[in-house]
């Protein structure tokens, strides 16, 4: 019979560490958490101290009974779950719910599950942090109360079941916001000049931009301001009037956090942010690698961590001399300089304490490389492996050279540059790339100098309109979440996938747009629960979490806190809803079925109508909001319609046979300058047309001022 008994969080880690230990230890999983708070009622007890009621989780019974029978019989048991907040609170829900607190009872973990590391787990075992299980505790009180006193209110205003949350409604809010800019964003023209030049003795010509003049640079507002330049240079003689030749670093990358992996899959693979994780915990739990068994082959992967333990930058240095050469082996007294910065403007996310409780993400073993592994992964798994795989040996390698070469020409009293640059060594870019780097990799003309001979070929100028800021991507909202310090690398992806399933924002191309779910249910949370969305209120409480993990704050203190002003904030939202009698809204579309008269009701997708009769009658319509403004194609009423994912757009009412279609919101106006259509933006009125560019203030702003 085994001694010792080691309980996992994964039944894929048991057939690892069980080979790893030996006969004298039996490995069992708890397959996640045990016990919870009742999904029937909040389950946090406000009148005694906000004390959690927690129970067994449906269908977690027999696992507890087994697992107690095997805790009873050994001598020792070691809880090794996650390496996390929320692994150390499972293992405390393990000990309690196994009756355990008089056994020998050890928490162990382990940041890759490798012979080694697990092995040097036991001999370094502790007793269950409570600091980190209070911070999980206080996070999952707090979620679990905005959850269910702010929900039952959107079911009341929105009338089905939707839910706030502290995390997703700022996440909802962030995308709204965008979408607001977007939506009222009005386009500046500008333009570039080109010119093209021969080289006496070249073959190639020289494609020069337009700079400005000898007092420094001049932005092109207009087709007029472009016309005057082009024909001031046109006949002026262009003489080069310095060149410059240096020399430009590019740094390597930092290895993954999980952050950033979530990013580069997303931009490369174009994985979800849910599909990395799950892909990244099987390379974790372990790999059947022929020859070698079942291995996990990357470390940890929730970190916010870009720190290497000095064994690995030590190996890894080893396999860079001997595969790359000792030119590409970097300067190891620069990697303790490096500074987990995602954006080199300030932001919250550099001020914040960084949760360095382990590794970046890693491969266990470099020498494991994605084609030793090939036959070894599946294709998706391959893909990502041989992602963290490249960034990390690249995080170790030398920087990349550039040569740079600047040449400013001058034509009369109008200047325009040239530049260029090509790689001198290639360092870490000789295994990863980023797949936004457009580097042009070539040298100007060898044989130019300041003594070169330029004749003008041709020159024109170029029509070019500012562009809004982008939809959010998966990527770029998880950037956004980590430098707001919203929420932490176990909570982007849940996050996302929440918002996405909930109807509340639709995932079309990789971007996210706001569904009129979603823009219902952010209007009322603004409204009513202005501190619950607000951006810096959620940064500074993950602060105050940190706090909890740390042992410098009491868990229960921060609920103390939040929660009047919570309560408070529900209880002035209940009195305007009950000011407010929400009844169906009756339209003019008569129920062929049974001739009522059908109402407007909401779904998971937002607005349909339904029959008023229902359940005797189930006939339901798509619901076309007249917006009172008319077709500027056929004539007929413009109506509110969505894409099949819940995107809002505005269409003829005749769709079959008229292809109107617009994002903004037409108006009954034709635009003073071309007669075209006009939309809304924001507080003003533009022409459909950015080449027209005509744009007014509303006459409802006028009329205010």
């Amino acid at each position: 019979m085994a001694k010792y008994l080691v309980i996992v969080e994964s039944p894929a880690k048991v057939k690892t560490i069980k080979k790893f230990l030996g006969t004298n230890y039996e490995v069992m999983a708890s397959q996640g958490h045990v016990r919870d708070l009742p999904k029937s009622q909040m389950g946090v007890d406000i009148e005694n101290d906000f004390e959690p009621k927690y129970i067994t989780i449906r269908g977690k019974g027999d696992i507890l009974a087994t697992l107690r029978k095997h805790a009873k019989k050994a001598d020792k048991v070691y809880l090794a779950t996650d390496p996390d907040r929320e692994g150390e609170a499972i293992s405390w829900h393990l000990a309690k719910a196994l009756k355990l607190e008089d056994k020998d009872i050890y928490r162990i973990t382990f940041n890759e599950i490798t012979k080694n590391a697990v092995k040097a787990s036991l001999k370094n075992a502790k007793k269950i942090n409570m600091n980190l299980v209070d911070a999980q505790q206080s996070r999952r009180v707090l979620d679990r109360m905005v959850g269910y006193k702010i929900s039952p209110l959107l079911w009341a205003k929105v009338k089905r079941g939707l839910s706030a949350g502290r995390v997703q409604s700022v996440a909802l809010r962030i995308i709204c916001d965008r979408e607001e800019e977007i939506n009222s964003f009005i386009p500046d023209e500008y333009w570039t000049i080109n010119a093209n030049l021969k080289v006496k003795g070249e073959k190639k010509p020289l494609a020069a931009k337009f700079y400005g003049d000898e007092k420094g640079k001049i932005d092109i507002k207009n087709k007029e301001q472009m016309q005057t330049i082009v024909d001031a240079v046109r006949d002026c003689e262009f003489v080069i009037e310095s060149i410059k030749r240096g020399e430009r670093v590019k740094k390597a990358p930092l290895p993954f956090t999980t952050s950033t992996l979530q990013q580069e899959a997303s931009k490369q693979l174009n994985f979800s942010t849910q599909k990395t994780m799950r892909i990244a915990q099987q390379l974790y739990e372990g790999i059947d690698i022929k020859g070698n068994g079942t291995v996990g082959v990357i470390t940890y992967l929730r970190t916010d961590s870009t720190r290497i333990s000095d064994d690995a930058v030590g190996i890894a240095a080893e396999y860079i001399k001997e595969n790359y050469g000792e030119q590409y082996l970097v300067d190891t007294k620069n990697l303790t300089d490096k500074k987990y910065l995602t954006d080199k403007k300030k932001s919250v996310k550099t001020t914040k304490k960084i949760q360095d409780a382990h590794e970046a993400i890693r491969p266990t073993d470099i020498s494991l490389s994605p084609a030793v592994l090939k036959e070894s992964l599946s294709r998706e798994q391959l893909r990502l492996y041989q992602l963290i795989w490249k960034r990390f040996v690249a995080s170790q390698m030398s920087c990349a050279i550039y040569e740079t070469m600047t040449v400013k020409i001058a034509a009369g009293l109008y200047r325009f540059s040239v530049s260029s640059s090509k790689i001198k060594f290639d360092g870490f870019m000789s295994v990863y790339k980023e797949p936004d780097e457009q580097e042009e990799n070539r040298l100007l003309l060898k044989g130019l100098d300041e003594n070169s001979d330029l004749k003008l070929i041709d020159i024109q100028g170029e029509q070019h309109f500012t562009q809004p800021p982008a939809h959010y991507t998966e990527a770029s909202l998880v950037k956004q979440l980590e430098e707001l310090g919203i929420g932490r690398p176990s909570t982007y992806a849940p996050t996302i996938t929440t918002i996405i399933s909930r109807h509340y924002v639709a995932k079309e191309n990789k971007n996210l747009y706001v569904t009129e779910l979603g823009e219902a249910v952010n209007n009322i949370m603004k409204k009513a629960f202005t501190s619950i969305v607000d951006v810096n209120f959620t940064a500074n409480m993950e602060t105050l979490l940190d706090s909890v993990e740390e042992g410098n704050v009491k868990w229960k203190e921060v609920i103390r806190n939040f929660y009047p002003d919570l309560d408070d904030a529900v209880v002035n939202a209940e009195k305007e809803l009950e000011n407010v009698k929400i009844e169906d809204e009756v339209s003019d579309v008569v129920c062929e079925l049974c001739g009522s008269n059908m109402v407007v009701k909401y779904g998971p997708h937002g607005k349909f109508l339904g029959c008023p009769n229902f359940p005797d009658c189930r006939n339901t319509k798509p619901y076309l909001e007249k917006i009172g403004v008319s077709c500027p194609l056929c004539g007929k009423e413009v109506v509110l319609r969505k894409t099949k994912k819940g995107r809002r757009y505005f269409g003829c009412e005749n769709n079959s046979e008229c292809g109107f279609m617009t994002w903004q919101k037409p108006v009954n106006k034709k635009c003073p300058q071309c007669g075209n259509y006009m939309v809304e933006k924001g507080n003003k009125l533009a022409c459909a047309d950015n080449n027209c560019g005509y744009v007014e203030v509303k006459n409802s702003e006028k009329d205010e001022s």
